[in-house]
């Protein structure tokens, strides 16, 4: 079993950055591809971001490319979300996701732990 703990959401201006974490845990010594998504409710959950378990690939969605930087410590097993120029429309609950056999892709299904979610408001 792999636990995800997301930290860093809030409340922000529009123009202004947050910084998003994940920290997977469970099953010392293994790196997994990590992927960040996004929610509303009422709504089917969206692809943000991900990374693969080295670093080297990096994958977003339209809607952030250029302002959202996904990143990773693999010494800690963590994964960060910087997000700058936030904009209203990404005012969301965003979840951490753990790819444990699968790739890091944009489908949900190919994920198989995630977090609890954190809040993101970002005020006009």
């Amino acid at each position: 079993q792999v636990q995800v703990v997301e930290s860093g959401g809030g409340l922000v201006q529009a123009g202004g950055s947050l910084r998003l974490s994940c920290a997977a845990s469970g099953r010392p010594g293994i790196i997994y591809h990590m992927g960040w998504f996004r929610q509303d409710p009422g709504k089917e959950r969206e692809f943000v971001a991900a990374i693969t378990w080295s670093g080297d690939n990096t994958d977003y969605a339209d809607s952030v490319k250029g302002r959202f930087t996904i990143s990773r410590d693999n010494a800690k097993n963590t994964v960060h979300l910087q997000m700058n120029s936030l904009k209203p429309d990404d005012t969301s609950v965003y979840y951490c996701a753990v790819s444990a056999w699968g790739s890091a892709d944009r489908r949900p299904v190919s994920y198989d732990y995630w977090g609890q979610g954190t809040q993101v408001t970002v005020s006009s």
